[in-house]
């Protein structure tokens, strides 16, 4: 069984990041990439065409780091060691072979088998650097048939991404890692449903990383997609002063297709991560049998069905104690499974559909009851609809907490006693709408939603703050306040809240209606100055109504009266 690590006594500082100068032309370019990608619509399916464009952009980075670290070669040992595989290693960098490296592709461009001679390059590249086993898409442009000439045009338009950091970008990973970001929300919007299987909104992730805090310990994601929980919580670190080298991350993915990308997505970004030797099933192939995580950040598929047959998984340690998850749906196979991960003072959250929170159906509310009353849930947050590319309806966020007790040990962060009892945050009129169809949450939103959390655990947040400089003063004055319950909005409710509500745990339930402001203005004069508005919108439509009947007249279609028209002129 492995132990977890010890956790960092306070935590580290928050970083003040400069702001990038180059932000506007940035999107000028990744936009322009975006357009050259589209161009290969109608060649194939837009579910396939991300990894042509990510697996293209992998090569162009990795062969970038690869040429300047060999001239550094040639500067400092000679000639002689410039095919040494150890000594671009050595520097975390992919040795290429000649024929893997993007010169060599954009020098063979024009020629009609790029297709293949793109493959036998990602193929070397695999060979050639064991970290990347399994990551990298095999035969997949020759198997696709693509329009050499498009495939052509393509790359010439990813030649031009200069990889290599500047004084605006504070690594290589940073600038690429931002083009692959924009390009899988990119992916996940022009895919509509499918696109929810491997990616999940940044402001969610964002939220579930600065409530959990992974400073410091092992971080899993049993349903990873593309690895966007692994990037966010070391961008988490990074912002905080902290030491990525601190935490290790442990993963597993079901789709082939997108635990490679997930695995070139760490890649880039020079994170090392454990995401299985294969893609696979976490409930019948399960990766990590032994881990115990001190993190743990998902999003699992909401309402899986038929997740397993009725016979199968039965008596699955992972739930023991508690009734078996139904197999029409595996929310709570899901939350089971990550429960059974943790670590003695673990900590999880993750996004669920809003029916967890209530249903009992089929022995899911028996679940919940005994989760509830083990006393793992820590927090609930119930978030508005249309966060998601796939699905338009409001969904939730659980927070498990394998230890509640307060502590003041050496190696853990201090925390007051919140033993039978569990935050509810209403957090549904919250978000701004960013299209038609999507919204987001606000830096605010998340500064605001998170404070709420760490003051109620009693955390000391003199020491560090994740508040935007645009936060409101209140929030900011928030640090030096004791938690309080907010109707509308949050509430600290206890077992015996819970039970009395039959262990639903919706935070409507509990948190009530938000406070009416009094504006001091007495209700004879509010009803006398609406009553006046209202006279007057009424005469405007009187007078509209009669423009109109005479516009009609004097088209010939007065209005007609026991078979005649109306002719009011």
């Amino acid at each position: 069984m492995e132990t977890a690590p010890k956790k960092t006594a306070t935590k580290p500082a928050t970083k003040k990041v400069a702001k990038k100068t180059t932000k506007q032309a940035q999107v000028g370019f990744e936009e322009s990439l975006w357009d050259a990608a589209n161009k290969l619509r109608g060649s194939v399916e837009s579910a396939e065409y991300k990894h042509i464009v990510l697996s293209l952009i992998f090569l162009k980075f990795i062969s970038d780091k690869f040429e300047v670290r060999q001239k550094a070669i040639i500067a400092e040992y000679g000639d002689e060691y410039i095919d040494m595989v150890d000594f671009y290693a050595m520097d975390n960098v992919f040795y290429l072979p000649e024929d893997a490296r993007w010169s060599y592709i954009q020098a063979n461009a024009k020629q009609g088998d790029i297709a293949v001679k793109i493959d036998t390059a990602l193929h070397g590249v695999e060979k050639n650097n064991k970290s990347l086993a399994g990551a990298l898409p095999d035969n997949y442009f020759s198997r696709l048939g693509l329009d050499a000439s498009k495939l052509s045009a393509l790359i010439d338009t990813i030649n031009n991404i200069d990889t290599i950091a500047n004084q605006n970008e504070k690594t290589e990973e940073d600038l690429v890692g931002r083009v692959y970001e924009y390009f899988l929300g990119k992916f996940a919007a022009s895919e509509g449903k499918g696109g929810g299987e491997f990616y999940t909104p940044k402001s969610i992730v964002t939220l579930i990383a600065d409530m959990i805090e992974p400073f410091e310990g092992k971080i899993y994601d049993p349903c990873c997609g593309s690895g966007g929980m692994f990037v966010q919580s070391l961008k988490f670190i990074n912002s905080h002063n902290g030491n990525q080298k601190n935490v290790s991350i442990y993963g597993q993915e079901y789709t082939n297709t997108t635990y490679k990308l997930a695995k070139m997505n760490l890649a880039v970004r020079g994170i090392s991560g454990n995401l299985g030797d294969v893609a696979g099933d976490t409930f019948f192939k399960d990766q990590h049998p032994d881990l115990k995580a001190d993190y743990i950040m998902a999003n699992p598929p909401f309402n899986q069905k038929q997740w397993r047959a009725d016979n199968e998984l039965v008596d699955d340690a992972r739930w023991a104690g508690y009734p078996t998850p139904p197999t029409g749906n595996a929310n709570y196979a899901w939350i089971m499974h990550m429960i059974s991960k943790l670590s003695e003072h673990g900590t999880a959250g993750f996004v669920l559909a809003n029916g967890s929170m209530s249903s009992n159906t089929s022995g899911e509310g028996d679940i919940r009851q005994k989760i509830i009353e083990n006393d793992l849930v820590d927090c609930m947050i119930a978030l508005p609809g249309q966060l998601f590319y796939t699905t338009q309806i409001p969904v939730c966020l659980w927070f498990i907490s394998k230890d509640k007790r307060g502590n003041n040990e050496k190696g853990l962060l201090k925390r007051r006693d919140r033993q039978g009892e569990t935050l509810f945050i209403d957090a549904r009129e919250m978000g701004s709408m960013v299209n038609r169809t999507l919204k987001e949450l606000t830096n605010d939103d998340i500064a605001k939603i998170t404070q709420t959390y760490h003051i109620w655990r009693g955390e000391d947040l003199t020491t560090a703050s994740t508040e935007p400089e645009s936060a409101d003063k209140e929030q900011s004055e928030n640090k030096e306040q004791e938690y309080k319950d907010v109707a509308g909005y949050c509430k600290s409710a206890t077992l015996s809240d819970i039970k009395a509500n039959d262990y639903v745990l919706t935070p409507g339930r509990y948190v009530g209606a938000a406070d009416i402001i009094d504006d001091g203005i007495p209700f004879e004069t509010k009803m006398s100055e609406l009553s006046q508005t209202l006279y007057s919108q009424m005469n405007q439509a009187d007078e509209l109504d009669n423009a109109i009947r005479k516009n009609l007249q004097a088209l010939g279609y007065g209005e007609e009266r026991d078979g005649a028209k109306r002719n009011d002129s």
